[in-house]
C-alpha cells in the first residue's frame, strides 16, 4: 500500500498566505445610522492603539433639510484633523499620529426644523507584522507575494463597490426625498387652487345677486 505523499509546495504556499493575511493586519470598523435632532450636536469615539495607524471616516446625510450637515474630528488632544460646513457626504483616511481617543462629531445648528438622518463608518487599520527570523521571513515572503497582491487588490476592488453601492444608495434617498417634496407641493397648491376658485365663484355670485337686487328695488320705487 502507498504511503501518504508530502504536501505539495502550492499547498505550502496557500497555507502560508493565509496565516501571513491573518497576521499581517486587521481592521476595527464601525458602522452606525444615526438622527441628529436640530440645534444639536452629537459625538462619537474611537481608540487607536498605536502611532500612524490608518483611520478612515465616511458619512452620508439621507434624510432631512437639505442633506447636509457640519463636522469635525478631532484627536486625543482636541487638535481638528479635518471638518467641514454643510457637507452632504465625505469620505476620509488619515494617519492617526498620535495614540487615544480620536472624536468624530456631527453639528446640526444650522438648521432649526428638521433632523438630519447620518449614515457613518469609522474604521482603524492596523499593520502589526510577522516575527520570524529573517531566512524564514525572507523565503515567505517570496512565495507569497503573488497571493498577497491578488487578495490586496480584491480588497481594494471590493472597497470601490462597496463606495459606489454607498453613493447610489445617498443619490436615491435624495431623489425620492425630492420627489415627496414636489408631491406635497403639487398637493398643496391644488388644495389652494381649488379653494380659490370656489372663493371666487362665490363672491362673483353675491356680487351678481347683490347688483340685480339694486336694480330691482330701484324699480319698485313709487
Amino acid at each position: 500500500m502507498a504511503g501518504y505523499g508530502r504536501p505539495s509546495s502550492a499547498v505550502c504556499i496557500f497555507l502560508c498566505a493565509v496565516v501571513l493575511a491573518l497576521l499581517c493586519g486587521h481592521v476595527r470598523a464601525a458602522s452606525l445610522s444615526v438622527k441628529v435632532p436640530e440645534r444639536e450636536k452629537m459625538c462619537f469615539y474611537t481608540w487607536v492603539d498605536q502611532q500612524y495607524e490608518k483611520v478612515g471616516f465616511y458619512f452620508a446625510v439621507q434624510e432631512g433639510g437639505n442633506f447636509d450637515i457640519d463636522y469635525s474630528v478631532h484627536s486625543p488632544h482636541d487638535k481638528v484633523i479635518v471638518e467641514g460646513h454643510s457637507s452632504s457626504q465625505e469620505d476620509y483616511v488619515f494617519t492617526a499620529n498620535e495614540y487615544g481617543e480620536y472624536s468624530f462629531c456631527f453639528e446640526n445648528y444650522m438648521s432649526s426644523a428638521e433632523e438630519k438622518l447620518v449614515d457613518f463608518d469609522i474604521t482603524v487599520e492596523s499593520e502589526p507584522r510577522l516575527e520570524l527570523p529573517l531566512s524564514k521571513a525572507a523565503l515567505l515572503s517570496e512565495q507569497s507575494t503573488p497571493v498577497e497582491e491578488s487578495m490586496q487588490k480584491l480588497d481594494s476592488d471590493f472597497v470601490a463597490v462597496e463606495r459606489t453601492l454607498r453613493y447610489f444608495r445617498t443619490r436615491e434617498n435624495h431623489g425620492f426625498s425630492t420627489v415627496e417634496k414636489t408631491r406635497s407641493r403639487i398637493v398643496r397648491y391644488s388644495v389652494i387652487q381649488t379653494l380659490l376658485i370656489v372663493a371666487i365663484s362665490v363672491g362673483q355670485v353675491f356680487i351678481v345677486r347683490l347688483l340685480f337686487d339694486k336694480g330691482a328695488s330701484a324699480r319698485n320705487r313709487v
